[in-house]
């Protein structure tokens, strides 16, 4: 399910999920399907008990079934773990935070935020949710042993979360379980407090709870391998997993525990499906849940025996250039101001050389559009409207280059010290119109004389490819990936100093005061938010260390015959408990 993630943060996503499409078939139905009004729910109905639901999941490459959100990054899992992973809290159209299993209170006087658990919340193994496990998941965070990506400096700001961090001290003393740990009551105690707090995409605390008495006998070093995070975790939410395939299928069956009372649907079977097949399983009708890959379309559009459901995810893809490296040690960016791609004339021409605008205008019928800033438009009055991005543009580009003095010999340019110039650009895998755009791009910089060869020689998998990004590859110059967003513009969890996910590793006293600003407490002024927020967007359009590329219209296949699905921003947490097969 194409959903905001809800987990306080932000995840990564596979090379299909944005369904970008390429230019290579000059048949292709120039059809506007943007102009089409696709609802965000299907019709309700009647709802009948039991069914075997199938559920598709989309992925080029196995999934990697790490069912924990704070040891978790990738948006794949994050859909796999959906039927039992409920989060503690809900949120409504404008990603402010709304009462789920838990009730929420954020005291701005007091400077605490008490999150208290509704009755009857219990594990799917029978046990209670409880205040310890609403508080082990910033334990698993900041212990260096757990090898979780999720500690940010925004989480510093919660009282001993950087002392327990740093082991100055035995336990976070920022939280408090006021009925002791068994109770159902949590008190997060915070240093200051900030703008966004109470958004759903805010990344000073976390927003799910984590089953403490069964996983506090694994060493905090063996817990992303355990079998009872890979195999058989445990979750709250209305379904548990009976069966897991690794990286291929998960079958679940209702948790008889659910606080919500029994969800309709008997069994649910998720299955892995690529891309490329996805429009001829929707025209088969293998599944009866599955996302529709845009550039296929038009192709199963007519299709009978579904209802069409869309939105517009808040997620995008994006170009970025490599200009450092990783300090795991130290828990920053260190940026390196001799790196290839360390000069702006270069990286703005690049991004001047991609045809975005005509490709996506002739081959998606109008299903994937460009993004001018990294702020997308979903955010309202946060985003800068202003701002026009990097249209397409040769001769700009060109212009660039030749007064940066990467002077050409040959067919291709050379660096302005008169070395030769080869960027190798890393790509994931995809559907089968992935291969020909990445291509089309290779070309369009050929045109500036810019010599781009794809890391590897070829598109690389998703978890490969995110491997070598993260982990700084040499073989890396530049990178095409994409975010899965939470509902918060605060960018310090992407692309700040101490951002683990800031893959470019750029690090600038201009962005570090900028981000500073947008976090800051003058920023509980909507206003000096805004404007700091737009400075941002300005001040990186120009510098160009990350390109926004694109966002798509998602949309979801469902069943005719199923009712109480929903893509919508303010769907319920419980809303897999709702869906049924109608009579």
């Amino acid at each position: 399910m194409k959903k905001i993630k809800m987990l306080g943060s932000i995840g990564l996503i596979a090379g299909a999920a944005l369904s970008l499409v390429a230019c290579g078939n000059k048949n292709n139905d120039n059809t506007d399907a943007s102009k089409e009004k696709f609802p965000e729910a299907v019709p309700t109905k009647a709802a009948k008990e039991g069914g075997t639901l199938k559920y598709a999941i989309e992925t080029d490459t196995p999934f990697k079934g790490i069912f924990e959100g704070t040891l978790s990054t990738d948006s794949i899992d994050d859909t796999v773990s959906q039927f039992g992973n409920e989060s503690l809290v809900g949120q409504d159209n404008n990603f402010m935070i709304k009462d789920g299993a838990a009730k929420f209170k954020l005291d701005n006087k007091a400077k605490t935020i008490t999150f208290t658990l509704k009755k009857g919340v219990k594990w799917s193994d029978g046990k209670p949710v409880t205040a310890k496990d609403m508080e082990y998941p910033y334990e698993i965070i900041a212990n260096p042993k757990s090898g979780s990506q999720r500690y940010s400096t925004q989480l510093e700001n919660i009282v001993g979360f950087k002392e327990f961090h740093e082991g100055k001290a035995k336990k976070i003393s920022g939280l408090e379980m006021p009925k002791g740990e068994n109770g159902n009551t949590l008190v997060i105690h915070f240093k200051e407090m900030y703008p966004g707090m109470n958004q759903i995409g805010s990344g000073y605390f976390w927003k799910q709870a984590t089953p403490y008495h069964y996983l506090k006998d694994v060493p905090m070093n063996k817990l992303m391998s355990s079998d009872k995070i890979r195999k058989k975790p445990l979750f709250f939410g209305p379904y548990k997993i009976d069966k897991i395939v690794r990286g291929q299928s998960v079958t679940w069956s209702p948790n008889k525990y659910y606080y919500k009372g029994k969800p309709h649907i008997k069994k649910i079977v998720e299955s892995v499906i690529s891309s490329n097949s996805a429009g001829q399983a929707i025209k088969s009708h293998k599944f009866d849940i599955i996302d529709v890959v845009n550039s296929q379309w038009r192709q199963v559009k007519g299709t009978k025996g579904f209802n069409y459901v869309a939105n517009t995810p808040l997620s995008y893809s994006y170009l970025g250039f490599k200009v450092g490296k990783w300090d795991k040690k130290k828990g920053i960016n260190v940026m390196d101001k001799n790196a290839k791609m360390n000069n702006k004339a270069l990286r703005q021409a690049i991004a001047y050389g991609m045809n975005v605008n005509q490709v996506n205008k002739r081959y998606t019928q109008g299903l994937t559009f460009r993004i001018p800033t990294l702020i997308p438009k979903a955010f309202g009055e946060f985003f800068d409207k202003d701002i026009k991005g990097y249209t397409y543009n040769i001769k700009k580009g060109n212009e660039l280059l030749d007064k940066a003095g990467y002077k050409k010999k040959g067919t291709y340019r050379v660096q302005p010290n008169g070395k030769p110039l080869t960027i190798h650009l890393a790509a994931m895998s995809g559907s089968s119109t992935q291969e020909p755009i990445v291509q089309n791009y290779i070309q369009q910089w050929k045109k500036m004389g810019l010599n781009v060869k794809l890391t590897t020689g070829r598109l690389i998998e998703f978890n490969s490819f995110y491997d070598k990004v993260q982990n700084d590859d040499p073989s890396v110059d530049m990178f095409m990936g994409a975010w899965s967003l939470a509902g918060e513009p605060s960018q310090n969890n992407l692309y700040g100093e101490h951002a683990s996910f800031n893959f470019t590793r750029f690090v600038t006293p201009e962005n570090n005061k900028l981000i500073a600003e947008m976090n800051s407490k003058k920023a509980m002024n909507n206003e000096y938010r805004k404007n700091v927020l737009w400075k941002w967007q300005k001040y990186m359009n120009e510098e160009a260390y990350v390109v926004p590329i694109s966002n798509s219209y998602s949309i979801t296949a469902v069943n005719s015959k199923l009712t109480g699905y929903s893509v919508a921003t303010d769907t319920n947490t419980d809303m897999w408990q709702r869906v049924a097969f109608t009579k």
